[in-house]
């Protein structure tokens, strides 16, 4: 048995869950989330709490099980918290500012990089070189926020680039000096 897909999920108080087939809906005070579920899996409420169980003991109905009980749980916990990723931009003049809905980075090219995030994702920059990428679809904000990061990732030699918070960034030696 799946040890994470055996685990219950906890519905919070503010939290409703629509049920048809396959289709699962999420509805809580941030917004609402739907997914259709593979069909070697099904999704009971039991009281307040939803438990993922599969059909068979086929190889892919063990793969897909675990997999789903964590997309319903992130979803569950998207409506009722949200989720958030943060970046830190590193180097002499690099900056971050949100025009209207959009992020514009001056990353060290000869033009400022302006992105559109996508529906139902919010972007905020904090003291120009933090980006707080939130919203509720976990999924989405971590595509967004690898967007982000691959419009200049961290290079080894000086560490400039826009990293994770919390990122570790391997540093190289450098050419070696005469002697």
């Amino acid at each position: 048995m799946s040890r994470i897909g055996k685990r219950p999920i906890n519905i919070p108080g503010k939290v409703t869950v629509a049920i048809e087939g396959q289709h699962v809906g999420v509805k809580g005070p941030k917004g609402e989330l739907s997914r259709v579920l593979p069909a070697e899996v099904t999704v009971e409420q039991e009281g307040d709490t939803l438990v993922v169980k599969r059909r068979n003991e086929s190889r892919p109905a063990r793969q897909l099980h675990g997999l789903s009980r964590t997309l319903v749980a992130n979803m569950v916990d998207g409506v009722s918290e949200g989720f958030q990723k943060r970046l830190e931009i590193q180097g002499v003049g690099y900056r971050a500012q949100v025009q209207g809905r959009n992020l514009i980075l001056n990353v060290g090219y000869s033009k400022p990089v302006e992105i559109t995030p996508p529906d139902g994702i919010q972007v905020a920059v904090e003291n120009n070189t933090n980006v707080v990428v939130s919203g509720i679809d976990k999924e989405v904000v971590g595509n967004t926020a690898a967007k982000i990061r691959d419009i200049r990732p961290p290079e080894p030699y000086k560490g400039k680039g826009i990293r994770y918070a919390g990122e570790v960034v391997r540093r190289k030696a450098g050419k070696a000096g005469k002697k």
